[in-house]
């Protein structure tokens, strides 16, 4: 089992209780799922250069990406229809936990200059947060050597949390390094 689904269940949610006095164990906010996207718009004439982005991002999550296509042609962008323009990955159960494990513990800290995640910020209003990486290189699944090119990705945060302030402590208590 994942470190930090034990913890969850051992720290997390009697916290949670504590704090926000909530009567049944399954009011206790958690977390969802966490999707990761990777727009990749400007390799979408590089055939070779979009598969080595959706490989990067497969080895990041440990789960093979779908590729995101085109809802309808933009002449102003040069997209037609059905193109591919980008790869997201949705994780749930064992692979969220140990991909947020990996995240926290990991790759974040790799950032240089890293004092801590905003708070204040990348919050929707219902309990979800997103967070964007800049490069990819922070995680330890991508060789160095093979960059072709430093990308970008999102990461968002679902969780079952009804306000902000509940997802930012479950967040916060799981071990989510945010600014104090």
């Amino acid at each position: 089992m994942a470190r930090l689904k034990d913890k969850y269940v051992s720290e997390v949610v009697p916290a949670l209780i504590k704090e926000f006095g909530y009567k049944n164990v399954n009011e206790v906010p958690k977390i969802d799922k966490i999707v990761l996207n990777m727009g990749l718009g400007s390799e979408k004439d590089n055939s070779k250069s979009f598969n080595i982005a959706v490989e990067e991002l497969a080895a990041i999550s440990g789960q093979k990406p779908m590729v995101t296509t085109a809802k309808k042609s933009i002449a102003n962008f040069k997209l037609r229809q059905n193109q591919k323009i980008g790869a997201k990955v949705t994780l749930r159960g064992e692979r969220m936990y140990e991909f947020l494990d990996r995240l926290i513990a990991i790759a974040l800290p790799k950032v240089r200059d890293f004092r801590g995640i905003d708070a204040t910020t990348g919050f929707d209003g219902r309990g979800n947060y997103s967070y964007g990486i800049k490069e990819q290189l922070i995680f330890p699944e991508i060789i160095y050597d093979k960059i072709e090119k430093i990308r970008g990705f999102d990461i968002s945060f679902v969780t079952t949390a009804k306000t902000d302030d509940e997802a930012r402590v479950l967040l916060k208590l799981m071990g989510m390094p945010f600014k104090a």
